[in-house]
């Protein structure tokens, strides 16, 4: 039996724009929605520290979570993040909701 599908929503705000702010969502499949929190935050670090190497951002990871990329300037409140019962896997794990860039790509 498959792992339930996690949705992983983590509020953010610009570091750049005053009052500019949104959520990003991370999806994939987890144990339980503190291990969804866990990797989704695991998968953005490895985002940034690949980006900021200057290397690419690592796709495909267990589970479906994945980035589809890093955006500088937008900081996530990892600490305010919630996770709950997720779509329908898509083929991409990466959305975004209104007001936030999609994908943190740029």
């Amino acid at each position: 039996m498959p792992l339930p599908y996690f949705e992983v929503d983590v509020p953010t705000r610009s570091t750049e724009a005053l009052g500019l702010h949104g959520v990003h969502v991370f999806t994939g499949r987890a144990d339980s929605r503190s291990a969804a929190v866990r990797i989704a935050h695991e998968v953005y670090d490895a985002a940034r520290a690949a980006r900021e190497a200057g290397r690419e951002i690592p796709h495909g990871q267990p589970e479906g979570w994945g980035a589809c990329g890093y955006r500088p300037g937008w900081e996530l409140d990892w600490p305010a993040a919630t996770a709950g019962a997720g779509p329908s896997p898509a083929p991409s794990s990466c959305s975004s909701a209104p007001g936030q860039p999609p994908c943190l790509t740029g």
